[in-house]
């Protein structure tokens, strides 16, 4: 079944990042879903799956400014957009984010 998923590592700890808040907008640009990274640092479910999948552009907000804590005061990233295009509604689609305190990157996963 297809489905749009995601998982946060934390490059400066080599972990999994917990707790980071995702939220998914659809092509309308409307709150889709809204998940928790867990220990694994994925969410417990898939953001969006089967059907409710369509071709268009989505963006995916992680909410990483409270995850450094007081370890970096204040946070250098806060609100983390990524935007990519569901070209195939029938394919899945892993956006991971590599999270460390001064910057990121992502990449189209499997």
């Amino acid at each position: 079944m297809a489905r749009i998923s995601t998982h946060v590592l934390d490059l400066a700890s080599g972990r999994p990042a917990s707790g980071i808040r995702a939220e998914l907008f659809g092509p309308a640009r409307e709150l889709i879903c809204s998940a928790v990274t867990n220990k694994d640092g994925r969410t417990d479910a898939p953001l969006l799956s089967g059907d409710s999948i369509t071709i268009g552009s989505y963006e995916l907000v992680f909410h990483a400014g409270g995850y450094w804590g007081e370890t970096i005061d204040p946070p250098f990233l806060d609100e983390i957009p990524i935007r990519f295009r569901v070209s195939d509604p029938r394919a899945n689609y892993h956006v991971p984010l590599l999270l460390s305190p001064y910057g990121y990157s992502t990449y189209r996963g499997s």
